[in-house]
């Protein structure tokens, strides 16, 4: 490649690229201006530390690669002028606009194309976050070609719709704006598949358990499960992927964005399996809700169409559980922050689990509870009241003893147990909503009117265990749930009999 040419006067390059805010990526225009001046390179238009340093790596890239860094008056604009912007994948369309001023790329190089990657000090392009939404938006502009780092180029070419030109060195990205022909990438076939976790036949007894497993799946209800250490209330809730339905492409496009965002998509194109996320519990809000300098996805939106886990649900500090409450009721997660505010997805199942007591044997026959009862309440009292009404289920996992262990068969396969659940979804599906979980209340009237029953049994069981409004609505969609895995289009009052025998904490609190 030749040196640089004499600079002319004035000379503006435009180079489309992107940035990503949430989930979607918005169009940043790139102006590269080279003039006669005091040498020096000015980015303007709200670009945050790592932006600004990007004019040092490509400096250090183009001379790297064969090229000398003009002595001249560099400004880049980052337009909207009013939109913060963070990350190094400006690196490449800055570059491109440098170059462009330079002579070496006629303007019509960058019509209707993208461009990001960041750049290092070789002149290799190194991969950056986000890149699914961009691509997304590029498709939806009908952009004609986006340029991508090489690394993120099976991520891109999953939305389809433009050309995928992955980019390893500086000198590719010339050699293809220079004519040369350019090796696209395109998607492989997606292939979904329940996760590959441990089977549920692995688990021996704890049939309620199990039941309310099941159930749980079918509707896709929040579930908590309260017993002594080693009871199996891990094991349990880690078996819950492989019983969920298989996602959907859209579900499969979402997930995956947010996994872009977040940079933790570790080589993967797609996510062909439901999420799993559990966090210690000493992670802080932020990282629970999303948040920081750069604003990324907390753990409750990479649990997005999948099961987030809280072991040792107490443990948790009250404000990061109080934290869910938004979520868990609206399905997103809003994050404010001084210069912006970003909403990212966080429709969940949430599975929790928790000791009865500190020492966690209050009620087990197999080992004596050491703790009085002012210091069970108090640790009960951590579990606020309006967290524990947006829980489904509630169900007690007992203690086994070796006898059982040793007597009891193996239970079904998750993939039986997946067929019923499937089967089960479908039918909801039917009527016109994603799961009974997410029935609103006019909803509710009309898909699980109870036969007269349900109506007794309800009646009574209001009146004795106090339920609040919200419960009671609860008790009616996993009974519709029940329902809908018997394939029964009434719910009975069988249905809500168990309905409310997973309701243990309600039950214990009047007994």
């Amino acid at each position: 490649m030749a040196p640089f040419s004499l600079w002319a006067s004035g000379v503006l390059a435009r180079v489309l690229s992107a940035t990503v805010i949430g989930i979607e990526a918005a169009p940043i225009n790139v102006e590269v201006d080279v003039s006669q001046g005091l040498p020096g390179c000015n980015i303007v238009g709200l670009p945050d530390a790592g932006i600004r340093e990007g004019s040092v790596r490509i400096r250090g890239a183009l001379e790297n690669s064969g090229f000398k860094f003009p002595l001249r008056r560099i400004t880049v604009n980052l337009a909207p002028a009013d939109l913060r912007k963070d990350g190094a994948a400006f690196d490449v369309p800055i570059a491109m606009g440098i170059l462009s001023g330079a002579g070496l790329l006629p303007p019509e190089s960058f019509d209707n194309a993208l461009f990001v990657g960041e750049l290092a000090l070789d002149g290799s392009v190194r991969s950056v976050k986000g890149v699914l939404p961009m691509a997304a938006y590029a498709r939806s502009r009908a952009v004609q070609r986006l340029f991508v780092p090489r690394d993120n180029a099976a991520e891109a070419a999953v939305v389809g719709g433009c050309d995928v030109v992955p980019v390893g060195h500086l000198n590719d990205l010339l050699d293809v704006l220079h004519g040369q022909p350019a090796a696209t990438v395109t998607a492989l076939p997606a292939r979904f598949a329940a996760a590959a976790t441990a089977d549920l036949a692995e688990v021996r007894g704890q049939e309620v358990a199990r039941r309310a497993l099941e159930i749980a799946a079918a509707g896709g209800h929040n579930l908590l499960f309260i017993g002594p250490p080693g009871s199996g209330k891990t094991m349990l809730a880690r078996r819950l992927p492989g019983i969920l339905p298989t996602l959907s492409f859209d579900e499969s496009l979402e997930t995956t964005m947010i996994y872009s965002v977040a940079g933790s998509l570790a080589g993967r194109s797609l996510i062909s399996e439901r999420p799993f996320r559990a966090p210690h519990h000493t992670v802080s809000v932020v990282g629970l809700v999303g948040g920081g300098p750069m604003v990324r996805p907390g753990e409750i939106s990479l649990a997005h169409n999948g099961v987030l886990f809280l072991d040792e649900l107490l443990e948790f500090g009250r404000h990061a559980l109080e934290a869910l409450r938004q979520p868990l009721e609206e399905r997103e997660i809003a994050v404010v922050r001084a210069r912006r505010t970003v909403t990212f997805p966080a429709d969940f199942m949430l599975v929790s689990a928790l000791n009865p007591c500190p020492c966690g044997h209050y009620g087990n026959p197999l080992r004596t509870c050491t703790c009085s009862q002012l210091a069970i309440n108090s640790y009960r009292a951590k579990l606020s009241g309006p967290l524990l009404d947006r829980i489904d289920m509630h169900v007690e996992v007992p203690a086994i003893s070796y006898r059982e262990l040793a007597g009891s068969e193996a239970g079904e396969k998750s993939a039986v147990v997946r067929e019923r659940v499937e089967r089960a979804r479908t039918r909801q599906t039917e009527r016109g909503v994603r799961c009974n979980a997410r029935l609103s209340s006019r909803e509710l009237q009309a898909a699980a009117k109870l036969d007269s029953d349900g109506h007794r049994i309800m009646e009574r069981a209001v009146e004795r265990l106090a339920l609040s409004a919200r419960s009671i609505e609860r008790v009616r969609k996993l009974a519709r749930t029940i329902a809908d895995l018997e394939g029964s289009e009434t719910v009975r009052g069988p249905h809500v009999a168990e309905a409310l025998q997973y309701r243990f904490l309600d039950r214990e609190v009047t007994s």
